[in-house]
Formats: C-alpha cells, structure tokens, sequence
C-alpha cells in the first residue's frame, strides 16, 4: 500500500527533527519524487568559494519510507566525514547513466571529465586532444601497469618522466591538475611544485630562412595546390590549419591591399592579416586559390590533424625548414618594415606579450637600431 504524501511529510519531519537534536548539521529535503540533503558542504570542485557554505547534495534515493531510511542513515555517515574532515564530493557526484563518479573506473572518470569540459564551452575539442587527452592517456596506462598504486604516486611518476623545464611537464600538470579538480582530490604535494622554470623568454633564437631561401624552396614544390598553401603561409604568417580556414574574397576580387580573414572556427577566432611583403600575392599567385581537398570538417577532425598534413608535407618534398617558420619569418619582417607590435600580435592571432616575448631578440634589435639612427640624426643637425 502507498504511503500518502502527508503520511511521508509527517516522516520527513520526525527524520529532520531527531538530525536536529544530534546537532548533525544536515536536514533531508523532498524535491519532487527523490531526496537531498542540505547543510554546510565543502566547496565543490572547481568552485570559486573557498570556505564551506550551504548546498544541496542529491543522494538519489526516492522520497518514500524506506528511501527516507536510508537517507537518515547517509546523512549520520556524511555529518561522520565533515567531522573528520574526510568528505569528498566525488564519492557523491553522480554522473549521468553511470552513478556516483567515486565508484567509476579511472577511464570512465576520464571520460566523465571530458564531457564535462567540452560542455563548459571553455575548451575546445583540439585543445582536449592535444593538451589533456595524451596526459590522461599515460595515466589510464600507467594505472593498468601498477594498480597497486594511489592516483597521486602515478601523476608523480607520470611528470617526473617529462624533463622539468619543458613546456610538457607545465601542459601535464595543467592537465592533471584539473582532473584531480573534477574529481576532488586534494594531492599531498601540490603540483606546483613539480611546474618547473619554462618560459617563452627561454626559448633560443631561431634561425629563420632568408626570403631569398623562401623563395627558392617555394619552386621544390610539384603540387600547385601545395605550392598555394606554401604561398599562402609564407605571405601572411598563417598557422598550419589557418590556410583551410580563410576568406579569400578580397584577395580574388583584387583587393589592392590583399587582405584576407582568418575564421572564427580557428585557435585564436576572427582576425585580419594583410600580404608582408605585398608582391608576394602575385609572385605566388595568391589571387587564383587551389587549395588541395583534404577534410575539415571539425565534427569529423581536428585542427591539429590537419596541421599535421601541412607538416607531412613539407617532409614529403623535403623542404629545409618547418612550416612554422614561414610564420616567425613573416612576424620578424614585419618589425623590418616597422609594423606596431600591437598590429602584429592581433594579425598573428595572439596576445602583444605573447609576441613580445617570442620576437625579444628581433624587437630589440630594431628599437636599438632605431635609437641609433635618432642619435646620428640629432647629431648632423646640431
């Protein structure tokens, strides 16, 4: 028989009454056909508060007689954990179609999280698949190799194998960093300390093709659709994937300033790039597109995998350098031809400290030389 609905509210009251005279701190609540808890909780994971403060925690069990027995006896374990200080969210999150994320595999866990940063909106698929995905990966393998093993012993030994001034070593304990955030692990040695001393500032000069080297290697090429997407790179300092992904209707139409877009569907979104040097869009014969068919559709790949095709490429006709250098080439003949740092940071789809701190050494270079020439200048007038 079905107990009625002021027969469970009758309960429900008895349950919270006899909560209160423990002085557990937790009250049971009905919401709809299931049961919560609400009290003083820990902030959750990846929550901006930073002190404890009231919540409600969903314990999945129905609002009926024998579920509100069972949430009586989960709230005195609950209160036993804040007591302790043992209380994790994880043991009580639950995750959609899977239950509570404490119980899952550690690869349904990573699962669970992907999912959960892709629907935030705050990171993309490309940088999923190429900033967490290989870390979580090693983890994932790392746990089958040694399952006696804590999550935080295996995340040390993952980042003490990864030299420690690398970029690398920073991406992994990003990576993990939020995975143990989702999970609500607190790591007994914070991993900022395994961070490590890279900066862009460390990174060594490079050495840059001459335009006349750019030039030459162009004609190395046999496709000319390969030979466009060469072109095309060198003339406007464009990412390996950013050549796909271009508004070239100016540039057809005979724009005489040769601009073109730089899609929103790119790392760094909607931005304009004009030709350095300018005679370079006939020279290439920018004006007439041929850009080879290869797939970019991003519901089916990524950015990084087609950037991946122009690097292939490049070693296929076994040109002498990289196709990032046509970019950083392209930034530093800019500052040759006087071009504001802030104009050519937003062309290149990065931040001014983000340029600044990679072209240091030609930056310098041109604001020395041009202190120089202010001098001599000064002094044959005078």
């Amino acid at each position: 028989m079905a107990t009625s609905p002021q027969k469970l509210d009758q309960q429900l009251q008895q349950v919270n009454q006899r909560l209160k005279l423990a002085q557990l701190g937790l009250q049971i609540e009905q919401r709809g056909q299931r049961l919560n808890l609400r009290g003083t909780l820990p902030p959750r994971p990846g929550s901006h508060r930073l002190r404890p403060h009231q919540q409600r925690l969903s314990l999945g069990l129905p609002a009926t007689p024998s579920g509100l027995k069972a949430a009586e006896k989960e709230a005195k374990i609950i209160a036993a954990k804040l007591l302790e200080n043992s209380f994790r969210w994880q043991d009580y999150e639950r995750v959609k179609g899977l239950g509570h994320l404490g119980e899952l595999s550690l690869g349904a866990q990573i699962a669970a999280f992907e999912t959960a940063l892709l629907a935030q909106g705050t990171l993309s698929r490309t940088t999923w698949e190429t900033a967490y995905a290989p870390y979580l990966r090693r983890l994932l393998k790392a746990a089958a190799a040694h399952p006696d093993h804590s999550l935080a012993e295996l995340i040390y030994g993952l980042l003490r194998q990864i030299p420690a001034h690398k970029r690398q070593r920073q991406v992994a304990c990003t990576a993990f960093q939020g995975f143990c955030r989702f999970l609500g692990v607190e790591l007994p040695i914070p991993l900022a300390q395994f961070w490590g001393t890279y900066s862009r500032r460390s990174l060594q000069p490079r050495e840059l093709p001459s335009d006349e080297e750019i030039l030459a290697a162009y004609h190395q090429i046999p496709n000319p659709q390969w030979r466009y997407v060469y072109g095309l790179m060198a003339t406007y300092g464009l990412r390996n994937h950013e050549v796909f992904f271009c508004d070239l209707r100016g540039l057809v139409s005979g724009d005489p300033e040769g601009m073109i877009e730089v899609q929103d569907t790119t790392k760094t979104g909607c931005h304009q790039v004009w030709p350095f040097p300018p005679q370079w869009v006939e020279v290439f014969g920018l004006r007439s597109p041929q850009l080879p068919r290869i797939k970019t559709d991003l519901t089916q790949t990524t950015l990084q995998r087609i950037g991946q095709r122009v690097n292939q490429q490049f070693r296929r006709y076994g040109l002498p350098f990289r196709p990032y250098d046509l970019r950083h080439a392209w930034a530093v003949r800019t500052i040759h031809y006087g071009l504001p740092d802030t104009v050519a940071a937003r062309m290149m789809g990065h931040s001014v400290a983000i340029h600044t701190q990679t072209y240091h050494r030609w930056l310098t270079l041109r604001d020395q030389r041009q202190a120089v020439a202010r001098v001599l200048s000064q002094s044959e007038c005078s």
